[in-house]
C-alpha cells in the first residue's frame, strides 16, 4: 500500500507543458471542393459537386473515367424549366460539349444524360436548368443509418454483401427486448433472440425473500448467472428464454436494439440496423421505468462474462449511464467493463446526455459510468438533419462532453481522471426504431414510452410506416440510440475479421471516421462512424491476432497485415461525399496517435487486458472454469484480477505522437482537448506531429518514450488537465461530478426542452441529488 500510495503521489508532480498550436489551412482536396460548389451554385446537388475534383476512381456507379483516364463522366438528371418539352436546345449544348442523351422524360421536364463532370458547371449555369442530381440507385432503399454511416455502400459491393453481423452474438443490456418484432427476426421468420436473462425479476425474487440478515446468497445468484455447464441458462431457466408475454414494457431496449441488429427492410422508410443478422442476447436490467441499478447491470454483465466464448458474444451494448463520480480505477461499473474487455468483448457505452445545463450553456465533464472506462468504446450522438451527408452533420446539444470527471484522494494528492471522451460519434436523433408491445397486442400496448409520448410513433407515421402490429416504429433520440449503431459496427468488423480484439475494434473505428467541422476533441472525439472505412481497415489485418496474443506467439512490432494486403487508401465516398479519415487514435488516457504504424506493427495497447491512462498501467487476468461437463478449459470466465502491470513496451517505433500539436487546453483559443478534430485530422495527413524512434515503454513504474524534450515527457505524464470547477468561457461549464439534469432526450429541440428533468421513469432527480450515495444507484437509459 505504502509504495502504491507514493506511486501516485508521483502522478500528481509537475505541470502539464504543450508546445504552441500549429496552425493548419485546408487541403487542396477541401480547396477544390469548396471551389467547385461555389462555381456552380445550388443547382448542383451536394454529392455531385464534391465529386467534380476527383482525380481517383470514384466509388459510386453513376461517374466513371474514360478508357485513357482523362476525362471523368458523370451520369445526372436534369431538371429544366423551359418551355420546349423535348429541350431541343439543352440536348445539342449537351451533345456539343461531349456528352450523351439517354432520355427526356414524360413525367417530368427532366432528361437523364451522361455528361463530362467538367460541363456541368456550364449546365448549371443554364436560366433553363433547375437542378442537377446524380442518376443514383434507385434498389431497395437504405435506411438512414446504413446510408450515414456508409454501411450501405459496404453492402453495395459484391462481395462484401453478405456482411451484415452474422454469426456475432451482440448483448443488450437494457430494459429488455420484444423477440417477436419484426425487427428481431431472421429470414425464416425465426426470432434472432437467442436468450433473455431477466436480471431485474432475478434480482426482485430475492428481494421478495426479503434478504434475510445474515445469509450469503452467493450460490443462489451464483446458480443464475454463472454457466455451470450443465446444459442450462441457469437455474430457473424461465429468466432466461424469450417467453414473457410483455418483454419490454418500458420500450427502450426494443428501440436500442434495433439499432444494432434489426431488420428493418420490410417496409419503406427501411429503418434497418447496422449488423441485422447479428444473434441477439437479451439481458434485462432496466425495469419497466427505464430504472435499474448497478448491481443489476453488474449482474447482467456477468451473465454476459460467463456465456462469451461459448456464444460468440463479441459485442456488449451498455446504453446507460451512473452518476459516478469515482476514477475509473475504482468505479465498479467500469472495472466491470474492463474485465469484460480483457476476456476479449467490445464494450460498447452511451456518453449521456448532459451535453448542456438547465440554462442551456454547454456542459463539458457529464460523461457517464461505464463510459468513463478507457477500454470503453464511449459513443455521441450526431443530428444527421435528416440526411445521409455528413459534411451537414453537427454534434447533438444533448449529448454529453468530456473529460471524464471521476478522482480519487483529496487535497493536493488528488486524482482526476480527465480522460478523453467521447471515443467517437454516430447518429442519434429522431432514429427510427422498433416498437416493442405486449404479446398479440399493437403497440403502443405494452410500451410505456410509446403511450406516454405518442408523438414517438406519429413521427414515424409521417415518414410512411404503415405501423402495422409487429411492424410498427418509432423515433428516439439520445447517446442511447447512438451506442448500438456503434455496436453494430462492431459486430461487422468481428464477422469480417474474428481476430481483432477489443482495442483493435476501437482504434480502427477511430481512425476511420469521418472528423465533423466546427467540433473539437471533447465533442465528438475521433469524428462519425464511418462503417465502411473500418470495414476496408479490418479486412487488411490478419485474422489471427487475438489467438496469437492469446498464446503468446504475437509481440510488440510483430506484423498486422494479412499477406499479400495494404493498408487501404484512407478517405471514404458515402452517399457520394468523399473524405479522408480521421487518422487519429487516442491512448493512453489523453493522448493522440497516428500513422501507418499503428496498423502495420502490432501495438501492445492493442492487448485487450492491459490499461494504460497516464503514468498508470494495469494487468487484467482473467480466470476461467475447470474443464467440466463437456465445457472445454478456458472457455468459461469467472473473474478478473488486476494488479500494476510489469516492465513492457506499449507503443512501437514509428507510431506518430499527435498530442502536442493539440497545445494547451483553452476552449477559447481552441487548444488541448478543445482542438478541432478536423484541424488535428489534417495535420496528422500531413505526417506531423513526433515520429516515436523508440516508442513509450513501462518501466519500473512509469511510463518513458526516450528521445522526446523534457517538455514533452512532462506532457506524456500529466496529460491535459483542468483546474478544479474552472469555468471555461461564457456559456461553457465544467462540471464537478455529474448530476444529470436531460436524462433521456426524446428529440433535440422537439416536445422536451434539453435540460429538462423528466419524470415517469426517465430521471428520478431526488435519487441523483446525493453524489455520495450508496453505491448501488439507480441507472438511467441514456
Amino acid at each position: 500500500m505504502t509504495a502504491r500510495r507514493f506511486f501516485f503521489r508521483r502522478l500528481f508532480t509537475g505541470a502539464a507543458l504543450a508546445t504552441a498550436i500549429a496552425s493548419a489551412g485546408l487541403g487542396s482536396a477541401a480547396v477544390q471542393a469548396q471551389t467547385a460548389t461555389a462555381s456552380t451554385g445550388s443547382k448542383v446537388s451536394t454529392d455531385l459537386a464534391q465529386l467534380l475534383p476527383m482525380t481517383s476512381q470514384p466509388a459510386v456507379p453513376w461517374a466513371f473515367w474514360s478508357s485513357d483516364k482523362a476525362t471523368l463522366y458523370v451520369r445526372v438528371i436534369v431538371v429544366s424549366s423551359a418551355d420546349d418539352a423535348q429541350l431541343a436546345d439543352m440536348r445539342r449544348a449537351v451533345l456539343a460539349g461531349g456528352g450523351s442523351v439517354n432520355y427526356v422524360f414524360a413525367s417530368v421536364r427532366a432528361m437523364m444524360a451522361m455528361v463530362p463532370a467538367q460541363l456541368v458547371p456550364q449546365l448549371a449555369a443554364r436560366a433553363d436548368v433547375q437542378s442537377i442530381v446524380p442518376n443514383r440507385q434507385a434498389a431497395r432503399t437504405a435506411s438512414l443509418l446504413e446510408r450515414a454511416t456508409g454501411t450501405a455502400d459496404v453492402r453495395a459491393q459484391p462481395a462484401l454483401a453478405g456482411v451484415d453481423g452474422r454469426g456475432v452474438g451482440v448483448a443488450i443490456l437494457d430494459s429488455g427486448v420484444d423477440f417477436r418484432h419484426r425487427h428481431m427476426l431472421a429470414g425464416d421468420n425465426t426470432t434472432r433472440v437467442r436468450a433473455a436473462a431477466d436480471i431485474v425479476a432475478m434480482l426482485a425474487r430475492y428481494g421478495a425473500n426479503g434478504w434475510a440478515v445474515g445469509q450469503d446468497y452467493t450460490a443462489q445468484m451464483t446458480a443464475f448467472l454463472q454457466y455451470t455447464g450443465s446444459g442450462k441458462q441457469g437455474s430457473d431457466i424461465t429468466f432466461f428464454t424469450p417467453a414473457a408475454d410483455t418483454p419490454d414494457l418500458y420500450g427502450h431496449g426494443t428501440h436500442v436494439a434495433s439499432m444494432a441488429v434489426g431488420r428493418g427492410n420490410y417496409q419503406a422508410p427501411d429503418s434497418n440496423g447496422i449488423a441485422p443478422a447479428a444473434r441477439i442476447y437479451d439481458v434485462r436490467v432496466l425495469n419497466d421505468k427505464g430504472i435499474g441499478s448497478i448491481a443489476s447491470v453488474l449482474a447482467g454483465i456477468d451473465w454476459v462474462l460467463s456465456r462469451s466464448r461459448l456464444e460468440n458474444i463479441r459485442v456488449m451494448n451498455l446504453s446507460l449511464a451512473s452518476n459516478s463520480t469515482e476514477s475509473f480505477l475504482l468505479d465498479p461499473l467500469a472495472r466491470a467493463a474492463r474485465t469484460a474487455v480483457a476476456s476479449g468483448i467490445v464494450v460498447v457505452a452511451a456518453a449521456g446526455n448532459g451535453g448542456k445545463d438547465a440554462a442551456g450553456r454547454e456542459r463539458y465533464g457529464t460523461v457517464g459510468s461505464p463510459g468513463i472506462e478507457p477500454s470503453v468504446i464511449t459513443v455521441g450522438a450526431v443530428n444527421n438533419l435528416g440526411t445521409a451527408l455528413g459534411g451537414d452533420d453537427i454534434i447533438a446539444g444533448f449529448s454529453s462532453r468530456g473529460p471524464t470527471r471521476g478522482s480519487l484522494g483529496t487535497g493536493s494528492a488528488r486524482w482526476v481522471d480527465n480522460l478523453l471522451k467521447p471515443d467517437l460519434v454516430a447518429p442519434g436523433n429522431r432514429v427510427l426504431g422498433a416498437v416493442g408491445a405486449t404479446k398479440g397486442k399493437a403497440a403502443p400496448t405494452g410500451n410505456r414510452l410509446a403511450t406516454n409520448y405518442g408523438e414517438l410513433m406519429r413521427n414515424a407515421r409521417s415518414q410512411g410506416a404503415t405501423q402495422a402490429k409487429l411492424s410498427e416504429l418509432m423515433q428516439l433520440s439520445g447517446t442511447s440510440v447512438a451506442a448500438p449503431v456503434v455496436a453494430g459496427a462492431a459486430a461487422l468488423l468481428l464477422q469480417v475479421n474474428p481476430g481483432l480484439t477489443p482495442g483493435l475494434v476501437k482504434a480502427i473505428l477511430q481512425y476511420t471516421a469521418q472528423p465533423l467541422a466546427g467540433a473539437n476533441l471533447l465533442q465528438q472525439g475521433a469524428g462519425q462512424l464511418n462503417v465502411e472505412g473500418a470495414v476496408r481497415l479490418a479486412r487488411a489485418l490478419r485474422t489471427d491476432i487475438a489467438p496469437a496474443l492469446a498464446a503468446g506467439a504475437l509481440r510488440a512490432g510483430d506484423p498486422l497485415l494479412a499477406a499479400g494486403a495494404v493498408l487501404p487508401v484512407p478517405m471514404t465516398t458515402i452517399d457520394g461525399q468523399t473524405f479522408g479519415w480521421s487518422r487519429l487514435v487516442t491512448a493512453g488516457g489523453g493522448h493522440l496517435l497516428s500513422g501507418d504504424a499503428l496498423f502495420t506493427a502490432f501495438q501492445p495497447i492493442y492487448d485487450p487486458s492491459l490499461t494504460w491512462v497516464r503514468q498508470v498501467a494495469l494487468r487484467n487476468t482473467i480466470t476461467f472454469r475447470p474443464a467440466a461437463s463437456g465445457v472445454p478449459a478456458n472457455t468459461v470466465p469467472l473473474n478478473g484480477n488486476e494488479r500494476n502491470a510489469g516492465s513492457q513496451p506499449l507503443l512501437t517505433a514509428g507510431v506518430h505522437w499527435v498530442t502536442p500539436l493539440a497545445g494547451a487546453n483553452s476552449a477559447a483559443l481552441g487548444g488541448g482537448y478543445f482542438a478541432p478534430t478536423a484541424r488535428l485530422s489534417q495535420q496528422a495527413a500531413a505526417g506531423q506531429g513526433t515520429v516515436l524512434g523508440r516508442g513509450f515503454a513501462l518501466a519500473e513504474g512509469f511510463v518513458l518514450a526516450e528521445g522526446l524534450p523534457v517538455a514533452q515527457q512532462r506532457l506524456l505524464a500529466s496529460g491535459f488537465v483542468l483546474a478544479e470547477g474552472f469555468v471555461l468561457a461564457e456559456g461553457f461549464v465544467l462540471a464537478e461530478g455529474l448530476t444529470f439534469g436531460s436524462g433521456f432526450v426524446l428529440a433535440e429541440g422537439f416536445v422536451l426542452a434539453e435540460g429538462f428533468v423528466l419524470a415517469e421513469g426517465f430521471v428520478l432527480a431526488e435519487s441523483l441529488a446525493n453524489p455520495l450515495a450508496p453505491v448501488d444507484r439507480p441507472l438511467l437509459g441514456e
